[in-house]
C-alpha cells in the first residue's frame, strides 16, 4: 500500500485538512493522533473524530461531493501516516482485487461506530460515554487533552472535570 499512498508527517497542531478546502484523501495512521473537527458560528470547536494508529481519518463527504470540507483535520501529537487519493484507491482495487472488499468492510464498521457514538450520545449519560471512551482508548488521557475529549464527548471542560472527580473517589 505504501507503494500506492503518498507518505506524509505532521508536527503538533499542523493541519492535514483546512476547512473549506475540498478533501482529495482519506489517511491511514501510522503514528500518533489526529483529530477532526468543525468549529461553529461562535467559534467553538466540535470534536468528530480522534483517530489513533491503524485508523482511518479524512472527510468522506468532501471528498465524494467535490465540495469544500467543513473539517479541519490537526494532529494532536507528532503523527505519520499514507495519504491516498481516490487515483491510488482505483489503482489499489486494480492491482489487489481483495481491497474493493477490505475498504467495504472499513466504510461499513465506519459506519457501525459512528451509529453507536451517535446513539450513546442520546441514551446514555456522559459518565458512561467517558468510561466506554477509557475502555476503548486506555492510554487516551495521557495522549489527548482534556479539552478535545471533552469535545469529543459532547460536554464541557468542566463536566468532564467534575466526572472526573466523581469517579477518582468513588
Amino acid at each position: 500500500m505504501d507503494a500506492v499512498g503518498k507518505p506524509f508527517a505532521l508536527k503538533r497542531k499542523e493541519r492535514l485538512l483546512e476547512p473549506g478546502n475540498i478533501c482529495r484523501f482519506e489517511a491511514f495512521i501510522t503514528k500518533g493522533v489526529l483529530r477532526s473537527y468543525t468549529t461553529d458560528a461562535k467559534g467553538s470547536e466540535h470534536t468528530n473524530q480522534l483517530a489513533f494508529e491503524d485508523h482511518w481519518v479524512g472527510d468522506l463527504y468532501s471528498s465524494a461531493t467535490n465540495t469544500p470540507s467543513m473539517l479541519c483535520i490537526e494532529a494532536i501529537e507528532p503523527s505519520e501516516g499514507v495519504l491516498f487519493n481516490r487515483a491510488d484507491m482505483e489503482q489499489l482495487y486494480q492491482t489487489i482485487p481483495a481491497m474493493n472488499t477490505v475498504m467495504r468492510i472499513l466504510l461499513q464498521n465506519a459506519y457501525v461506530a459512528l451509529q453507536r457514538r451517535h446513539n450513546a450520545t442520546l441514551s446514555i449519560s456522559a459518565e458512561e460515554r467517558y468510561l466506554h471512551l477509557l475502555n476503548y482508548q486506555p492510554n487516551i488521557i495521557q495522549r489527548v487533552p482534556l479539552v478535545h475529549i471533552a469535545s469529543y464527548l459532547g460536554i464541557t471542560p468542566e463536566s468532564l472535570s467534575r466526572i472526573r472527580r466523581q469517579l477518582k473517589h468513588a
